[in-house]
């Protein structure tokens, strides 16, 4: 077998069989298969999409190029993903709520993409803290905490990270086959179980129409369903922010709060609840999600998931006080402006692209690749869809290194925000669940 053959039969839409996909996929990690012929098959791909089985095909062979984790713990192992988003910081607060309950969860997560914010990014705000980790210290720390979130190793799903390049610079990144590989090629390298999808979709996130997400979410679903086993989605709103702060400390501190003295109310107590609740019951550990949101909410009220992710953090070197000393440990911005609402009205919506990319250009994001970030710059006290506003209100408040860049950007955030008149209902937090 080579690649032209294999690329051939593409060309003519010819199904791709499992011998072909798992030649292809070992191909891409060995460099077998050169860069001009990885496009051509990710192009392929987006011209003539696979069936079902040929996408379990590809997660399965794109995994099994690398290393796969073997877990051997007293209690399920589970996984949730979040498909991104701004001011989503869900995953810190799910993560040492389901330990809290007897669950292992080992996150392989990822870093500040495009104007959405990265877990690790935000895990790193917190001084000596590390999530790179080698396998043996990566299952120490779920052992011990129960939960932990760090960078997948260079030897985990190695074909997704050359076809993962490729796509960027190919404008292949859209194809639902290829996102539902690479996602779950990572994910099931983990050696999860259960796991429960976060499909985001809005103007916050990657996907922008309720189509988009709902082709995603049970392409995610019968795609995990094939090659592992159980799975579901949630597929949740992303036109505002999780939490009403986007940057890296700025988001941990909403983290702690909803860790320490949670308001069940909040959009982020809620999905963590919703989210937490299906992946309970995913895993036989709830009847149903309600009863397991139950559970859920209670780690949090008891202080059970604070002291899991206190645990987590010690361990991977963070300070051992930090959930008793949050505010004195995590990095603070030199300089704070307001962005005021130009005229009385009540918030109607936001873009929440721009208000993630004005994060990135104040240096709480990339805009090239290796790029170090400023943990403490951002926004917080996010006025929220359905919030009535008088002209000189607060929208915002914007966290910078200089007043110059807070000024610059404050200047530019306004149009961000559009005000309407009367009383403006906030959009669902869930739309639908796919399983």
């Amino acid at each position: 077998m080579d690649a032209r053959t294999v690329l051939a039969g593409l060309r003519q839409g010819k199904p791709l069989t499992g011998p072909e996909i798992s030649w292809f996929a070992q191909g891409l990690a060995t460099g077998a298969v050169d860069d001009a012929q990885a496009g051509a098959f990710a192009m392929g791909i987006c011209r003539n999409p696979l069936t079902v089985e040929a996408r379990v095909a590809l997660t399965l062979a794109m995994r099994d190029t690398g290393s796969v984790l073997h877990w051997d713990l007293p209690g399920p192992v589970v996984d949730k993903h979040s498909t991104g988003g701004v001011g989503d910081c869900i995953s810190l607060t799910l993560g040492p709520a389901i330990a809290a309950l007897g669950a292992y969860i080992p996150m392989l997560s990822g870093r500040g993409l495009g104007h959405t914010g990265g877990t690790l990014d935000k895990l790193e705000a917190i001084p000596g803290l590390s999530t790179e980790m080698n396998t043996e210290a990566f299952q120490r720390v779920v052992a011990d905490a129960g939960c932990a979130l760090v960078a997948a190793s260079a030897d985990i799903a190695p074909a997704d990270r050359k076809l993962y390049a490729i796509r960027d610079v190919t404008s292949t990144v859209e194809s639902i086959d290829l996102i539902t590989a690479s996602i779950l090629s990572k994910k099931l390298a983990g050696g999860v179980g259960p796991l429960v999808l976060d499909v985001k979709v809005g103007s916050g996130a990657f996907m922008q129409s309720m189509k988009e997400a709902r082709a995603l979410a049970e392409s995610l679903v019968t795609t995990a369903n094939g090659a592992a086993g159980p799975a579901g989605a949630l597929i949740t709103d992303m036109n505002q922010p999780c939490v009403p702060s986007i940057g890296n400390a700025l988001e941990i501190m909403e983290v702690m709060e909803a860790l320490t003295d949670p308001d069940e109310e909040s959009i982020i107590s809620i999905l963590t609840a919703e989210l937490g609740g299906e992946l309970l019951r995913l895993a036989g550990m709830a009847e149903t999600r309600e009863q397991g949101a139950g559970q859920v909410l209670d780690a949090l009220r008891s202080g059970a998931a604070a002291e899991r992710f206190g645990r987590m953090v010690a361990v991977k070197g963070g300070p051992t006080d930090f959930v008793e000393r949050w505010r004195d440990r995590l990095p603070a911005a030199p300089a704070i402006r307001e962005v005021l609402a130009p005229h009385a009205g009540t918030v109607a919506a936001m873009d929440g692209h721009a208000l993630g990319m004005g994060v990135v250009r104040l240096g709480g994001g990339r805009m090239r690749a290796g790029e170090r970030i400023d943990p403490s710059v951002g926004l917080t006290d996010v006025a929220m869809i359905g919030d009535e506003l008088q002209a000189g209100d607060p929208l915002a408040l914007v966290h910078a290194a200089s007043d110059d860049e807070a000024e610059a950007i404050a200047a530019d955030l306004v149009s961000a925000f559009t005000l309407g008149e009367g009383l403006i209902d906030a959009p669902p937090l869930i739309y639908q669940g796919v399983s």
